[in-house]
C-alpha cells in the first residue's frame, strides 16, 4: 500500500477531531505496540490497534475508513490498561467510528440482517455498546 503523507494530513481536521472526541493525544503514542499484544480481538483484526493510533497520527482517515478492525474492537479497554502512555487507544477507535457514522457509512445494516443474525449477536457486543455511553 503505497500513502502519501504530508504536513497537510498530519495537522488536519481529521486528526483534530479524532483527538477532540478521543480526548487523548495522537502523539502521545510511541508505538510500544502492547495495546496490540493484548487485545483479545487481535485475531479478527486487519490492522493492530497501535497501527490505527498511527494512521490516525499521521491523518490518514481512508486507510482508517477501509478497515475491518475499526468495527471489530468491542471497546473491552484490555488495550487501555496496557499503555504505558495512558492512551484510550477504545476510545480513539470510537472516536474513528464516530467520525464515519457521522457520515451516515455504517458497516452493518440493521435490516439487512437476519433474524437469526440478531439472535446470534454476542452478548459483549451489547456490553461494548453500553460501555460506549458511560465511558
Amino acid at each position: 500500500m503505497i500513502v502519501n503523507i504530508s504536513k497537510k494530513k498530519v495537522k488536519s481536521d481529521f486528526v483534530t477531531k479524532v483527538e477532540e472526541l478521543s480526548g487523548q493525544n495522537l502523539l502521545a503514542c510511541y508505538q510500544c505496540g502492547k495495546c496490540s499484544a493484548g487485545c483479545p480481538a487481535i485475531s479478527q483484526m486487519d490492522i493492530l490497534p497501535n497501527q490505527i493510533i498511527r494512521l490516525a497520527q499521521l491523518g490518514l482517515k481512508n486507510e482508517l475508513f477501509k478497515s475491518k478492525s475499526i468495527w471489530v474492537c468491542a471497546s473491552c479497554m484490555t488495550c487501555n490498561t496496557r499503555c504505558p502512555k495512558g492512551i484510550n487507544v477504545a476510545e480513539v477507535i470510537e472516536a474513528v467510528r464516530q467520525i464515519l457514522l457521522r457520515k451516515r457509512k455504517d458497516h452493518v445494516e440493521l435490516k439487512d440482517l437476519s433474524e437469526e443474525e440478531k439472535r446470534e449477536v454476542p452478548p459483549i457486543a451489547l456490553i461494548a455498546c453500553f460501555r460506549k455511553f458511560t465511558s
